[in-house]
């Protein structure tokens, strides 16, 4: 599994409930775009519509290199492919417990095919977020202190 995009705000921003699987629908140039790590997924979120899940504001780059003139739109909502079961489960928790769905990353599976990883995620309280801080600065300190004994 290589890595091509990840979203590190989602986890400052979020408690992560549990974690799925999608396949993304893209353009020839995107998954060359992809491939060279010319993705942004910050601002990026999954909105159930009519039945369908998007991926909305995620930004993948153009690549200067494809040999077409077709540009597509950087920002534009890009389908994902999940079991209708799941999308249900989803839109269910989303509606009714008034959590959301974030991307976490974007990846490459075991037969190269471009998979995104999208959590069930409840927002973060300010104070849950300065405990996040505090829990980091105490973890890097103590490994701080080992190295130096080591």
């Amino acid at each position: 599994m290589k890595e091509l995009a990840k979203n590190k705000k989602a986890f400052f921003d979020f408690s992560i409930i549990e974690n799925y699987e999608a396949g993304v629908v893209l353009k020839g140039s995107e998954v060359k775009a992809l491939r060279a790590g010319r993705a942004n997924l910050k601002d990026s979120f999954v909105r159930i519509i009519k039945g369908e899940m998007f991926l909305l504001n995620a930004h993948i780059s153009h690549l200067g290199t494809t040999h077409s003139h077709f540009r597509p739109d950087e920002r534009a909502p890009r389908k994902l492919l999940m079991h209708r079961k799941q999308i249900d489960k989803l839109l269910g928790a989303v509606t009714q417990e008034g959590l959301t769905i974030v991307v976490l990353s974007l990846y490459l599976n075991e037969k190269n095919i471009i998979k995104a990883r999208i959590a069930l995620a409840k927002g973060k309280n300010l104070h849950d977020k300065r405990e996040t801080i505090k829990r980091r600065e105490g973890e890097r300190e103590a490994r701080a202190a080992i190295k130096r004994y080591i």
